[in-house]
Order: structure tokens, then C-alpha cells, then sequence
């Protein structure tokens, strides 16, 4: 048996010498300008319509404690959730240094075996993010447009339309590819930041007692005496937090260093000072009515400032959707979705992928929101249900990680988890009340993913069983390939299994049927590993079950992109005789019928799964193998 280990950059392999916190000539500056561009669009442009949500829940007149209260809440909210458990904690704890919600769900499930509660929690959490992801570009491109409603009012009514406009154009340029014009969203955002940081400076010239809300008892006062009013605001509240989960997501794009400097030396202050300047001119008698963001630009400043929102608001818009794609294919190399056509488009960025049926669906659902509530101030009723339960899912997660991982006590994992899991436990409940004002909508999107993943999951697992049953061993290979004398002839044959215990069924089919076999034969077994990247690349192991015929077990991780043709080429450089470029590769073909038994699937689960197995991606897309080299092998299994 023969072990090798590809290394990674090399032209046609997977791996992640294209992401900027391998690259060696990116410096930390440079990644944390990217980073705001990137990771920090969603949280970055939330003083658009928070302040605003949250006070709309109050009087049309609030007292001064109710202000105070309330953006003591936010800032102390940024503190708790952002800066301690994300920026913190979370970011501390990586799997390969890759973050997010599935990558942390594969980390503890590879650590125990039969993990199934943990990964099914996981599951619905990464789920729920689809059901709000919809929502972000919806309520982000709305409010920033409505700013024009302070500049001609008698725009209002086109800012609907124009708010479609824009967001068909943003989905319908996702197959370009963010490479070309990711170089500028960093300086954008840095202008944005800037922009939101002065405009709250100049309220709190106005009224300086808004530093008082800083101490966190004006937030409990508020909290203690508000009542159900109160708790109800904390539904309000918690749309600062909302892109907070993103933080952690994206951190195997930039690594942990370049996005906490980020938040802590521009984004932080930034988002604190705004909130504070809006406070600080509702306490000095602005009017609450419309949008109290940009009632802190000055008049002749209004139109380029609404310019600039809605530029900040298609990056935050476009982060979203990018992650989407992200967390797309990482469940798809875990095997929880079907495969999907993935598009690498940019050859210097691993990130810079477009997963077109995710995209289109997105974009229907999106602009069916969009339509159907019509406001910013609609949207955030249904806005932060499903984040809230990702973030108390992840607190849950992050427990076991802090023992696991960390090596903390029980009794320090625990006190941290529950002081997160009661914050989280707060805002879920406060936005569970908006289920029945359009809330159910991310719920129910969430839900259908996390469905779909499920029934995936059940019937690849019920093909795989049928793959055993049918398998032939390699020991029996051996002995017929060894008893009878099988013609070779010229060429090399590459068989794709996708089990490690035998060897696949189409190879016995092609020697019943051809009578005959190349001279090389490599029986190809593609497993993926709960792991973002398998150590120095690919690793595969290859040992010879016959002469010339070898099986290569072949691992890679969920962020790689298989590409076996590339892996051939380098078992070729090790001194293996065959020509990789004149492979033939057979792949089989599986038809999904019910069984006939009573013992299969339930027939709607079946009936689901063998929609979704039709319409995969075809397997030459999924491991880069041209179309015109391949023998497919159909056969029927019965599930």
C-alpha cells in the first residue's frame, strides 16, 4: 500500500493556498479591509432600521428613560452577543479554522461517534439561516431607499419598485462572480463606517447625556420596570445582532486576527456611536415618525447619503448570499443536500463560488418578501426569529466545544453556556410574538430546508445500503481477474465507487458484458471527511488488488473541491504506469424505485428523494471529470 499527500496550490487541486489568510503576501491590514467589505455588511448597515423598529414599539412620544433604556439595550447587546461570545469565544474555537454552525457541528461530531442529536441540531440551526438569509437583502435594500422619502416625498411611492429593480440586478450578476469587484467593497464599507461614525458624533454634540446609556443599569432599570412592553422590545433590539453570526462563519476566509481587529477598531465604534447620535436627537425632539437614521443628515447632505446606503446595503445584501453559497456546498461534501452545480468563479479565490439554483431560489424568495410586506418597518416584524434560534443553537454547540475542545470544567462551560443560552433565551422569546406578523415565513423556510436535508440524508443512507448488499469484495475480484484470463487492452479505466468495503458493481458489469479490461484499472473510492481540509491536500491511499488493477481511497475535506482527473495526474508523477490522459471513466447511473416489500422508505419520503437524486448535478460536475470520457451504468435501486 502506498500513501501520498498532495500539496496544495497546484494548478487543478483543491485546496486553500487561494484563500487570503494562507496567502503569504496578504498583510493584516489588508485582510481586515477586505473583511469589512465581506464579513461585516449585514451587522454594518443594521442602524438603518433598528433604532427605528425598536422605537416604533414604544410611544410615538417616548420619555427619556424608554430612550436611554433602549439604547443601552443595543449597546450592551453588541457587547454581550457580538464582541464576547462571537468575537470572543466562538471565533476561539475552530474546526481547521474554519467557523460557522456546520463547520462546529462537524468538529464535535467527528470527536463521538453516533452523535445524531448533536448533528440534527446542528442541521435545523443551519437551516433556519436560509430562512432569514431571504430576508436580509429585502429589509437592507428597503430602508436605505426610504431615505428618499426625506428628500422628495412624493418618491415614496416608487421606492417598492425601485427596490425590485435593484435586487433582480444584484441576484442576476451573482454568475459574474464577486472577484472583479470585491476589491472595492472594503473601502466602500471603510467610507460607510466612517460616514455612520460622524452623523452620531454630530447628534451627540447635540445632546452629550446620551453617554449616560452606556452604563448597563439603564438597560436592567428599563427591562426591570418596562414590563411586557419591554421584553416585547427586545424583538426590536435584537436586529442589531442579526449578521453577527457571519463573524464566525466566515472566519476560515480571513482568519480570526483580521475580523476582531475589525470589529474592535472600526466597526464597534462605529455601529455605538451611530445608535448613540440617534438616541441623542430623539432625546433633544426629533420626530420618531420615518426614519430616525437619516433625520442625523444634514438636508444637502441627504442625497449622497441615501446613495451610499444603498451601496452599503447591496454589499451587506451580497455577503449574505455568498454565504449562503458557502454553506450550500459545505452540507452538499457532507452529504446533507443533493449534489447542485457549484461554479468556481475566480481561480485566485476559494470563496468565490455561485451555486446557480440556490441563487435563483433565493431570489424568488426574496423578492416575494419584498412584495408582499412592502417596508422596512414590515420586514422586521418577521426579521431575527430564525437568527435567534441559530445563535441559542450555537450556544449549545459551544457548550460541548468549551469541554471538548477548550478542556474546560462542566462547571465553567456550564456557568459561561447558561449566562449566553438566558440572553439568547430572551430575544428568541421576544421575537418569538412576531410568528403570527409574518415571523412564520423565515420559520417555515428554515423548516423546508431542514426537511429536505433530512430526507436527503435518509435516502442516500437507504442507497447505500443497497450498495453493500450488492457489492462484491475485492477478494473476489481478485479471484476472478486471477481464474479467468481477461483480455487488456489499451487505455486506463477509472471505476467511481463511493464505498470503502468493496468493490463497485459496474466493474463486474463491464467484465460480464466487454469480456475485457484496460491495462491500468483504478477503482476510485471518494469519501468525504468531517474535517474543512484533509492535512497537505487530498490524501489517498492506493494499494493493487490484481495486477495493475488498484484501489485508491481517496478523502477530502467539505470545503475541497474533489477533482480526480487533477489527482490522477499526480498518482501518475509517483511512477504509476498509465497514461492520465487517456482515461475512461464509468460511473453509475441509479434510477430510485420503491421496494416492493413494505420494508422500504415511506413513499413520500421515497417519492422527495428520487425528485431530488434526478436532479442532481450530474457526478462528472462534481469531481471535474470531462463529459466526454465517461460511460455511465444505469441500474435500478429499490429504497
Amino acid at each position: 500500500m502506498r500513501t501520498i499527500r498532495q500539496q496544495r496550490g497546484a494548478a487543478g487541486t483543491s485546496g486553500k493556498s487561494a484563500q487570503p489568510r494562507s496567502a503569504n503576501d496578504a498583510t493584516l491590514p489588508a485582510l481586515s479591509l477586505a473583511a469589512l467589505g465581506v464579513v461585516f455588511g449585514d451587522i454594518g448597515t443594521s442602524p438603518l432600521y433598528t433604532f427605528k423598529t425598536v422605537l416604533d414599539l414604544t410611544s410615538d412620544h417616548p420619555a427619556p428613560a424608554v430612550t436611554l433604556g433602549a439604547l443601552s439595550l443595543i449597546v450592551w447587546t453588541l457587547i454581550l452577543v457580538t464582541s464576547v461570545k462571537y468575537v470572543v469565544l466562538a471565533m476561539s474555537i475552530d474546526n481547521q479554522g474554519e467557523g460557522g454552525i456546520l463547520a462546529l457541528m462537524s468538529l464535535l461530531g467527528v470527536r463521538r461517534r453516533n452523535r445524531s442529536a448533536i448533528i440534527l441540531v446542528g442541521l435545523f440551526g443551519a437551516a433556519l439561516v436560509y430562512g432569514d438569509g431571504a430576508i436580509t437583502p429585502a429589509i437592507s435594500v428597503l430602508s436605505a431607499l426610504e431615505g428618499t422619502n426625506f428628500i422628495v416625498p412624493e418618491l415614496q411611492h416608487y421606492v417598492l419598485p425601485a427596490a425590485v429593480v435593484i435586487l433582480l440586478g444584484l441576484f442576476a450578476v451573482q454568475r459574474q462572480g464577486t472577484a472583479r469587484i470585491g476589491g472595492l467593497f472594503g473601502p466602500i464599507m471603510v467610507v460607510w463606517f466612517a460616514a455612520i461614525a460622524l452623523l452620531g458624533l454630530s447628534g451627540i454634540v447635540r445632546h452629550p447625556s446620551v453617554l449616560l446609556a452606556l452604563n448597563p443599569a439603564y438597560g436592567v432599570d428599563f427591562l426591570m420596570s418596562g414590563g411586557s412592553r419591554a421584553f416585547l422590545l427586545l424583538g426590536g433590539v435584537f436586529l442589531c445582532v442579526t449578521g453577527a453570526e457571519a463573524l464566525y462563519a466566515d472566519m476560515g476566509h480571513f482568519g480570526r486576527r483580521p475580523i476582531r481587529l475589525a470589529w474592535t477598531f472600526v466597526v464597534f465604534p462605529a455601529l455605538v456611536l451611530n445608535y448613540a447620535g440617534q438616541a441623542a436627537i430623539v432625546l433633544a425632539g426629533a420626530p420618531t415618525d420615518g426614519n430616525i437614521f437619516f433625520h442625523l443628515c444634514p438636508k444637502p447632505l441627504l442625497p449622497p447619503l441615501v446613495v451610499l446606503a444603498t451601496i452599503a446595503t447591496i454589499i451587506a445584501s451580497q455577503s449574505i448570499i455568498t454565504g449562503a453559497f458557502s454553506m450550500t456546498r459545505q452540507a452538499v461534501q457532507l452529504g446533507w443536500l443533493p449534489r447542485l452545480r457549484i461554479v468556481q468563479t475566480s481561480a485566485s479565490g476559494y470563496g468565490q463560488i455561485y451555486v446557480p439554483s440556490v441563487n435563483w431560489l433565493l431570489m424568488l424568495a426574496t423578492l416575494g418578501l419584498t412584495i408582499g410586506f412592502g417596508s422596512s418597518s414590515r420586514l422586521a416584524a418577521a426579521y431575527g426569529i430564525a437568527v435567534s434560534g441559530t445563535m441559542l443553537i450555537t450556544t449549545l454547540l459551544l457548550l460541548l466545544a468549551m469541554r471538548e475542545v477548550r478542556g474546560w470544567s462542566w462547571l465553567a462551560a456550564g456557568a459561561v453556556a447558561s449566562a449566553m443560552a438566558i440572553v439568547d433565551m430572551a430575544f428568541l422569546g421576544a421575537n418569538l410574538v412576531k410568528v403570527l406578523d409574518g415571523g412564520w415565513v423565515p420559520l417555515a423556510l428554515g423548516t423546508l430546508v431542514y426537511c429536505l436535508m433530512v430526507i436527503w440524508r435518509a435516502g442516500a443512507s437507504a442507497v447505500q445500503r443497497q450498495r453493500r448488499a450488492q457489492e462484491v469484495r475485492d477478494s473476489d475480484v481478485l479471484a476472478l481477474l486471477t481464474a479467468v484470463h481477461i483480455p487488456r487492452v489499451p487505455g486506463t479505466a477509472a471505476f467511481l465507487a463511493r464505498s470503502d468495503v468493496a468493490a463497485p458493481p459496474i466493474l463486474l458489469w463491464h467484465l460480464k458484458n466487454n469480456r475485457a479490461l484496460r491495462e491500468a484499472v483504478f477503482i476510485i473510492d471518494v469519501n468525504t471527511a468531517a474535517v474543512p481540509y484533509v492535512a497537505l491536500g487530498s490524501h489517498v491511499e492506493i494499494h493493487e488488488v490484481a495486477p495493475r488493477v488498484w484501489r485508491a481511497r481517496v478523502q477530502f475535506g467539505f470545503m475541497e473541491r474533489p477533482d480526480i482527473p487533477a489527482l490522477l495526474w499526480r498518482v501518475h508523477a509517483l511512477g504509476y504506469q498509465f497514461d492520465p490522459a487517456d482515461v475512461t471513466y464509468y460511473i453509475a447511473h441509479e434510477q430510485i424505485v420503491a421496494r416492493e416489500d413494505g420494508r422500504g422508505l415511506p413513499r413520500v419520503v421515497e417519492t422527495i428523494f428520487a425528485f431530488l437524486q434526478r436532479n442532481c448535478a450530474p457526478l462528472t460536475d462534481y469531481f471535474h471529470v470531462p463529459r466526454d470520457k465517461v460511460v455511465e451504468i444505469g441500474r435500478e435501486m429499490a429504497i
